[in-house]
């Protein structure tokens, strides 16, 4: 993996999870490289959130309750007495279980093992009574994605297989022989595959668009806009993971959208976690333009409003010219501040930077109304960010880390302001820092990748690059599975 492809990442290990998806697809070899937002889900994942899909909601029973079998007529009863099997139905699927395999280039196979009671009513001869039969199915289907369009795809079930095993019949008489055991097991053998792979089809296909909706969901970004996810691409799979991607367009409240670099990289392998979502560090780059959307802020410079007003009014005080006689004047300053440009965040080892840049203009209110600028300053902000996860939002908390300060302008002549730094970066962090946090407090609404909720979560930043990369949200869970 080139420097590149590295990105900048963030892990976040997830405890306790909770919820379902199911997705799949084809692998190709340009796909290997996930752009955007992307995922990857192990097999682990999977076979569970198939289980709870298909199986722990329902699903399948739902589908596949009341199902009829076609009458079954044979010779093989008491004293080889004409035999027949009517009104067989399925009463209930019992001891269901699911288990996945990631076909490289195919997709997922499925298997599903349960035991069907069935019930009808058997005529032997002339003696009616009720049969209730037990079999034991083994249903394997390979599943695929394909015709993506607009963030859906369609799911189809290849090769169908079912399997049955051991069948017991129960009839209050008894009177069944062998052979009419081996004729409703060649009955069953060849009419069951015919009914149960057509509700295979059925469900997962209800399972699919259940959970793309999970996938294309417009979500609010407070009153600033909206985040609008998308499923970006036929999803698909490798032999150790099921990966799809999602674009996430960030717009503002009317509707115009903040561009965002779109370009690949790469996401390290699952190794022992149960999935991995990479959040693009262009793409937090347009939520955070999105969210820091601070009106400019002008106040007096008075300790009321910040605690070191009366030492920077002294600091500012003593570099004007002794040529301004109207600088000098009892009143205190006027200070408006402006945020120029948009934040930046990077990503280094250990570490998340949000770069900010503002405007500082510090004035005088004269009595006959013109304003006279004393200076006009360009703060650099390093600020450190904290990264957590609350609600299924990406948190992030701003503290003051480095500050640069550089001389714009002056209307009095003022050049040296190497002495105002450390009073510009208390100004800063005691009145603009709070209204940025308080913006970020809302929160980056996180994809609902899997409808799974967000708990617990360890946060760890693991690799470097300039400029470009991603999070890196893992999860890993011991009695548990999920993301994040």
């Amino acid at each position: 993996m080139s420097p590149l492809q590295q990105g900048s990442l963030l892990e976040m290990t997830m405890l306790k999870l909770f919820g379902i998806v199911f997705f799949c697809g084809l692998l190709s070899p340009s796909q290997e490289v996930l752009s955007g937002l992307s995922c990857a889900v192990s097999p682990g994942a999977m076979q569970n959130v198939l289980s709870d899909a298909i199986l722990q909601n329902g699903l399948l029973q739902q589908h596949l309750q009341g199902l009829v079998l076609p009458n079954i007529m044979g010779e093989g009863g008491l004293l080889n007495s004409p035999t027949s099997i009517t009104g067989l139905h399925l009463v209930k699927v019992r001891l269901p279980r699911l288990s996945v395999v990631l076909l490289p280039g195919i997709g997922v196979q499925l298997t599903i093992a349960a035991k069907l009671e069935l019930s009808g009513n058997c005529l032997v001869g002339l003696l009616s009574e009720l049969i209730d039969i037990l079999v034991d199915v083994n249903i394997t289907a390979n599943i695929k994605c394909t015709n993506f369009e607009s963030g859906t795809v369609q799911v189809v079930i290849e090769d169908c297989l079912c399997i049955l095993g051991a069948i017991k019949i129960k009839l209050l008489s008894g009177l069944l022989s062998l052979s009419v055991n081996e004729i409703v097991l060649n009955q069953l053998t060849a009419t069951l595959p015919g009914l149960l792979c057509p509700v295979v089809d059925i469900v997962v296909n209800l399972v699919n668009i259940q959970l793309l909706g999970t996938l294309n969901a417009v979500i609010p970004v407070g009153t600033a806009g909206t985040i609008h996810y998308q499923l970006a691409s036929l999803p698909f799979t490798s032999g150790l993971f099921l990966g799809l991607d999602l674009d996430g367009a960030v717009k503002q409240v009317g509707g115009s959208i903040i561009p965002h670099d779109s370009s690949p990289s790469a996401l390290p392998p699952l190794l022992d976690k149960l999935l991995v979502l990479g959040l693009r560090q262009s793409f937090l780059n347009a939520v955070l333009s999105l969210l820091i959307q601070i009106p400019p802020q002008t106040f007096t410079c008075t300790p009321e409003v910040f605690s070191g007003a009366s030492r920077l009014q002294e600091a500012i005080t003593t570099l004007i010219p002794a040529g301004c006689p109207t600088c000098h004047g009892t009143s205190p300053l006027s200070i408006k501040l402006t945020l120029f440009g948009n934040p930046l965040i990077l990503l280094e080892e250990n570490k998340a930077t949000v770069e900010l840049s503002v405007m500082i203009q510090v004035f005088i209110k004269r009595l006959d109304g013109p304003i006279l600028n004393l200076l006009l300053l360009k703060a650099d902000l390093g600020l450190n960010a904290h990264v957590s996860i609350a609600g299924g939002r990406l948190v992030l908390g701003l503290s003051l880390g480095s500050t640069s300060l550089s001389l714009e302008s002056s209307d009095v002549g003022i050049s040296n302001i190497s002495n105002l730094k450390p009073h510009c970066s208390s100004l800063l962090a005691e009145t603009l820092l709070p209204l940025i946090n308080g913006a970020l407090g809302i929160g980056i609404p996180l994809p609902n990748v899997l409808g799974i909720p967000l708990i617990k979560v360890d946060i760890q930043i693991l690799a470097v690059s300039v400029r470009k990369g991603c999070f890196l949200l893992q999860g890993t869970s011991a009695g548990h599975w999920g993301c994040f």
